[in-house]
């Protein structure tokens, strides 16, 4: 059996107030044409990652539109997760000589984890399967019901990619009943998907990630980290990898502080049980800090949880996102609903959600640091950003709309 979740309990209606009552009514009634049906998601990681934090909302909120919905993590360790992140990379545009090694262990442990679906003898109406690391468990699953409906969801951009890895994985793909990505620009080139599906991703506006957080709070949680108050800082929210550049983000605070010397920087990243490679980057960050006292580095190991976080992104003056390639980029959905002004990089979902008078999109790092003084050195221009930026969200990417992009999805595969 599949390591199970428990992502424990959430009701529509606490959403009410949030969202539009138009959307509201749209799940009331895709509910009922739902009701009783079993969705089982797959994915790598119960911590760490923003799949995992969408999970652990949206499964919650299946149950309460009265699916059967169940979370399972597949078989997966070390040299496992050293071949995906591998490919992760590659599917992103890394360069990567795909082995008969690297192949062998990848089908291995989706062979595992599908045979443990197997011996289970649970049926599913829908298999949800996130992300390249379950994408064989299709494959393997001889035994499953014929009834069964498969979706298949990409979290990453795929537009560039490594030709051996896409190649490799090409079929597995085509072979699902859907296939979501967040935006066509995502897409493998070349590849036909036959069943291409676009949603993008969202966030939890009550998660404790999101929720409203006083002013007082928010800076009496930040000032038990060091971080002065008083004085300006600039925040990047990401796992320590080159896809996310805080090398160049460093850069960026440097270029800043030569015109306003108060200002701080802060790094936080998760470091997710599915990336090896995030302790590495973690020291190479940490070495080009060069003991500067006003760069803090911070992580989920070092005390900062989801409420930590919180408090960092509705206290930060600009909220960066300098990502050199990028898939959705849920860290850029949170500080825009904490009504944060945002400069970020033009790559990947960014653009979707930095909207005109949202934010400031980026291509450079001297474009970075100009976006960041304007904006310390306008705090009138910063605040109308921010408020923009906010509604931009509310309007487009908080989870009741992913939820109902995903059962719309379940009703038409299921024809009910």
């Amino acid at each position: 059996m599949l390591q199970r979740v428990n992502p424990g309990n959430k009701s529509l209606t606490d959403y009410r107030s949030i969202i539009r009552r138009d959307l509201y009514e749209e799940i009331q009634e895709l509910s009922e044409r739902l009701r009783g049906k079993r969705v089982l998601h797959v994915n790598a990681t119960s911590f760490g990652g923003g799949v995992a934090e969408i999970l652990y909302t949206l499964v919650p909120l299946m149950r309460d539109a009265g699916l059967e919905c169940e979370w399972g993590v597949m078989f997966g360790a070390e040299p496992f997760f050293n071949v995906t992140k591998s490919f992760h990379n590659a599917l992103q545009g890394a360069d990567y000589d795909l082995s008969v090694e690297a192949r062998a262990i990848y089908e291995e442990y989706n062979r595992q984890s599908a045979m443990a679906l197997r011996e289970a003898k649970e049926e599913w109406d829908i298999m949800f399967i996130h992300d390249p690391q379950p994408l064989l468990i299709k494959h393997f699953s001889g035994g499953l019901s014929e009834k069964t409906k498969w979706i298949w969801r990409c979290h990453i951009d795929t537009s560039t990619p490594n030709r051996q890895v896409l190649d490799y994985i090409s079929p597995y793909i085509k072979d699902y009943d859907a296939q979501i990505y967040t935006m066509r620009e995502y897409t493998p080139p070349d590849v036909d998907l036959p069943n291409l599906v676009l949603i993008p991703p969202a966030i939890d506006p009550l998660s404790p990630k999101n929720m409203a957080l006083s002013a007082e709070d928010a800076s009496y949680i930040v000032s038990q980290f060091g971080v002065d108050t008083e004085r300006p800082f600039l925040l990047q929210v990401s796992r320590f990898d080159p896809w996310k550049d805080p090398l160049g983000v460093i850069d960026v605070y440097r270029l800043v502080k030569e015109e306003i010397p108060e200002v701080q920087l802060v790094l936080v990243g998760s470091m997710a049980h599915d990336d090896p490679e995030g302790w590495d980057y973690w020291y190479k960050t940490t070495g080009y800090a060069a003991g500067d006292d006003d760069i803090f580095l911070f992580s989920n190991l070092t005390n900062v949880g989801a409420i930590e976080v919180n408090a960092f992104q509705s206290l930060a003056d600009v909220v960066i996102q300098k990502s050199i390639r990028e898939g959705f980029g849920l860290v850029v959905t949170e500080a825009l609903w904490k009504a944060r002004p945002v400069v970020a990089s033009r790559v990947g979902g960014i653009p979707m959600q930095v909207n005109k008078g949202g934010g400031i999109l980026i291509d450079t790092i001297p474009e970075a640091a100009e976006a960041c003084i304007k904006l310390l050195k306008d705090p009138e221009f910063a605040y109308k950003m921010g408020r923009t930026g906010k509604e931009h969200v509310r309007a487009n990417f908080l989870t009741p709309r992913l939820l109902r992009d995903d059962l719309a999805l379940f009703a038409k595969l299921l024809g009910v």
